[in-house]
């Protein structure tokens, strides 16, 4: 019989059983996070050095990408870890950081998905009154709401998790630390219905987010529909596709995970679903950002140009 006060360690789920399967796992996760912190750093000095995107939009963009290297900081380096050294073991303090951090940096890229939409909304819909709605100070205020409404999400729902008595073992069918595997090692039912609750009022406010997200959109587009030129339009729905891109990616991902049917659930399942939503879209985020954004793309292109001029110039004056 397990319980908290002697629980050391968890037991997280190995992608596989053989050492060569680990090692190949390994180096697709080393292929996936060097990527998303090599893109997602290019994001981060196009916005800071170009001041063509020292706009409301770049601001947000740039935020995203720090929830992102912070999803794959999160998650990726333990199960890197795991798979390298052919282990499954986290310890009670590092499962809680995991928990608390994965919740937070999650948190906080929903909600600055969300305000993203209201920047496009009021863009197109309301655009004589885009200086005044996302002023510098709006959209300081705006961020500072999303991590701290993110962090008192996270801290929140760790504190009610691991303060649970759990005696169900210490098996993880996940390679992380997630809330809901967590909670089925639990023993208390009160304290699992209480942790349940806290749960659904998280929900009931990211179905809100949600359903903001959606109404913009459908004024979006009634708008954009409205302008009579073709041109017109394309610009407009080019201003939108990459942020609609990536909240459907993250929508999709997180929904196809946790709401899939429990007849079609398997471990294999479960695993590559929550790579699905936990890994692969902090990768993909930049990258859809600086395709289908001229900005950013003029940003990123103009960096590099300078960056490769540079350093002719230093080989050049080194000979």
């Amino acid at each position: 019989m397990w319980n908290s006060s002697s629980l050391t360690q968890f037991l997280l789920l190995a992608f596989a059983d053989r050492k060569e399967l680990q090692l190949l796992h390994f180096c697709l996760f080393l292929t996936i996070s060097l990527a998303a912190l090599l893109a997602n750093g290019l994001i981060l000095s196009a916005v800071a050095c170009d001041h063509h995107l020292h706009t409301p939009m770049g601001f947000f963009l740039l935020n995203l990408s720090l929830t992102d290297l912070g999803c794959i900081c999160t998650t990726v380096p333990k199960a890197m870890h795991n798979s390298l050294w052919d282990t499954t073991a986290i310890s009670y303090m590092g499962c809680a950081a995991q928990v608390f951090f994965f919740l937070f940096f999650m948190s906080a890229e929903y909600c600055l998905l969300t305000i993203m939409c209201y920047d496009r909304y009021v863009a197109i819909c309301k655009p004589l009154h885009y200086g005044t709605l996302l002023g510098s100070r709006a959209c300081a205020h705006m961020a500072a709401a999303a991590w701290a409404t993110a962090f008192l999400d996270a801290l929140l729902h760790t504190a009610s998790t691991f303060s649970l008595p759990l005696c169900q073992g210490n098996a993880l069918g996940q390679f992380f630390c997630e809330l809901p595997h967590i909670l089925k090692l639990s023993c208390s039912h009160s304290g699992y219905l209480r942790a349940t609750r806290l749960i659904v009022v998280s929900s009931c406010l990211v179905f809100g987010c949600f359903i903001f997200i959606v109404f913009s959109y459908v004024q979006i587009f009634r708008a954009v529909l409205r302008i009579p030129s073709q041109q017109g339009r394309h610009k407009a729905f080019s201003t939108c596709l990459p942020h609609l891109a990536v909240v459907s990616i993250f929508v999709s991902t997180v929904l196809l995970s946790h709401l899939k049917p429990p007849s079609i659930s398997s471990p294999s399942l479960d695993l590559a679903l929550s790579v699905l939503y936990s890994v692969v879209p902090p990768a993909l985020n930049p990258l859809i950002y600086s395709l289908r954004s001229q900005e950013v793309k003029d940003a990123l292109r103009k960096m590099m140009t300078g960056c490769f001029s540079g350093a002719i110039m230093c080989q050049v004056s080194d000979v």
